[in-house]
């Protein structure tokens, strides 16, 4: 250890470094990085207290030994534990917006943030005009907060089943500054909002099919899998909430699923569904819309 500290000198040193250890290692990304190169930069820059979306400017600059003790030590984590990079800055980012994340909860990756960012255009005519909202499966919290800001009208009920992930959503809630607008429910679905109805309801719900829980990579297997996986074909979850979501939904509400690489396998489910498909910045046809008619026929 001594050598290497004595050896790599400067934030550059350390990031050729550990993009080849990360190489070297066959670690996975998917969590906020999808390549070594940005995911050994978080980490230094993250270590080092300085911002994220600055290396370089930084590059050259000469570390203190206690410094690169910092570093090595957090690089070290990512490869041998293979944790998720925000399992071990307990901060993960999502379509701006910043939140405390711990192995209680996944680690923010919706297709549903873009879509909100966009106030849920063309199909939600007006976002002024939503004053109940529902987040199914909350997790962390974040995609409420982020339907906070793009429904400013709204309150949103952030539904989940885990006790640990609504103490997540919770602090989240409060750093957010949202109290007022949110309101934390443990349930099982839609069990626990008997008397509810909803302008909008949103879900990002477990979709993992069987085969692909068998084959995750030891990243992902640091999740929860109770937020991860749905039974055999990965619908266990979204077939509860078809069944009861039309009884929570106003005359004209909408609801938004997100199923991920499932969308034939939902069509082949619910033959007689006219879903609409969304396309979201990044990815096509991964969230799919009814309308309240359309689950009441």
């Amino acid at each position: 250890m001594t050598s290497l500290l004595d050896e790599l000198i400067t934030i550059r040193d350390w990031l050729r470094w550990a993009v080849s250890r990360f190489t070297e290692a066959r670690l996975h990304f998917g969590h906020g990085t999808d390549n070594a190169h940005d995911e050994a930069a978080w980490l230094i820059l993250h270590a080092l207290h300085l911002p994220h979306d600055h290396l370089e400017p930084f590059l050259d600059a000469r570390l203190t030994r206690d410094e690169r003790l910092g570093v090595l030590n957090l690089l070290e984590q990512r490869i041998v534990r293979r944790l998720p990079a925000a399992y071990l800055t307990h901060e993960a980012w999502l379509c701006g917006y910043r939140f405390h994340v711990d192995e209680r909860v996944i680690v923010p990756r919706s297709y549903f943030g873009e879509l909100l960012a966009d106030g849920l255009a063309p199909w939600l005519d007006d976002p002024l005009s939503v004053t109940a909202a529902l987040d199914l499966c909350t997790g962390s919290g974040c995609l409420a907060i982020i339907m906070a800001d793009a429904l400013p009208n709204a309150h949103i009920d952030a539904v989940d089943l885990s006790a640990d992930a609504l103490a997540v959503a919770r602090r989240n809630v409060v750093e957010h500054g949202r109290e007022d607008r949110i309101r934390l429910v443990q349930s099982d679905l839609l069990e626990g909002l008997t008397a509810c109805r909803y302008d909008l309801i949103i879900c990002n719900p477990p979709y993992v099919t069987a085969e692909s829980m068998a084959s995750l990579p030891t990243e992902y297997r640091h999740e929860p899998a109770l937020a991860l996986g749905a039974g055999e074909d990965g619908l266990d979850v979204v077939r509860r909430l078809l069944v009861g979501a039309a009884d929570h939904l106003g005359n004209d509400g909408l609801l938004f699923v997100e199923v991920g690489h499932n969308a034939d396998i939902v069509e082949a489910a619910f033959p007689d569904l006219p879903f609409t498909w969304i396309d979201s910045a990044s990815a096509e046809g991964k969230v799919f819309m009814l309308r309240r008619a359309d689950l009441g026929a």
